[in-house]
């Protein structure tokens, strides 16, 4: 069975000055972790858009991971740029995942319509904005990680095995 290659990219220029703990990023990792992907990487930037371009473009294109989960950066706080950066190093769009993520989390709060996260693809790589809350990071990634397996089998060529 193959296992996901996934990397963490956490976007807070608080964390980044060691000013605030990094609460999302790991437990992204742990999800991750309990649903069977590996988690190759974990990694912590300011909310700066080319520095999150630059890092999104080396993970991609050296295809050291199939799926990129960023988390924060994506609310309406002038500093925050995480779709923008992530628009800009897209080759394709997958829209379903973050209107999925949108609609389940509507269902628990109406600030959900105030997240501006987006989903691409890049070279092999998916890469998914999850905002920056623990709680809510969790409750977007739950809402679409088990539908995930499929399309990363299917974008990466190994639709033919069984995959997670």
């Amino acid at each position: 069975m193959y296992t996901w290659k996934a990397a963490v990219l956490t976007l807070s220029d608080k964390g980044y000055a060691k000013e605030r703990e990094d609460k999302s990023g790991p437990l992204i990792r742990d999800i991750l972790t309990r649903a069977g992907y590996d988690v190759t990487e974990m990694l912590l930037l300011p909310d700066d858009r080319g520095a999150i371009e630059q890092c999104l473009r080396s993970l991609c294109d050296e295809g050291r991971a199939d799926v990129v989960f960023t988390t924060g950066g994506t609310g309406f706080a002038p500093r925050d740029c995480t779709p923008e950066a992530t628009l800009a190093v897209a080759e394709r769009q997958a829209p379903g995942i973050a209107e999925a993520m949108r609609a389940a989390s509507l269902s628990i709060t109406p600030r959900a319509m105030l997240s501006r996260g987006v989903s691409v693809i890049r070279k092999g790589t998916l890469i998914v904005n999850l905002p920056g809350s623990p709680k809510a990071a969790k409750e977007n990634l739950e809402a679409v990680l088990p539908a995930l397996g499929h399309g990363l089998a299917i974008l990466t060529g190994r639709d033919g095995e069984c995959a997670r």
